[in-house]
């Protein structure tokens, strides 16, 4: 009866580190599958288009081109912003539409 105790290991604290460690690992992958998953992933060459709040005033539009993000926020106004005139557009009686450059 006295063997039985010496050959139980459900108690040693070593299989409860190798546990941990286990579950830390599942954890990382986890973590990195959602990484690789997001559409704005640094390490990924695809263009993605973000829109934030879209038609809210505090809407914000982010361009990733490659590894390149650039990010464009909304002010609430209309016709705010950075830019310049760039030509005319004009709607057919048909619904098209034709741009003008100056």
């Amino acid at each position: 009866m006295a063997g039985r105790f010496i050959d139980h290991e459900d108690d040693d604290p070593i299989l409860s580190v190798v546990n941990l460690i286990d579950l830390f690992l599942v954890i990382v992958v986890i973590l990195l599958l959602v990484v690789v998953r997001n559409p704005l992933n640094p390490f990924a060459t695809d263009n993605v288009v973000v829109v934030e709040n879209p038609g809210q005033d505090n809407m914000r539009i982010t361009v990733k081109k490659g590894e390149e993000l650039t990010r464009y926020e909304s002010s609430g106004e209309m016709g705010e912003g950075e830019g310049v005139k760039a030509g005319i557009t004009y709607r057919l009686p048909d619904g098209r539409m034709v741009y003008v450059p100056e």
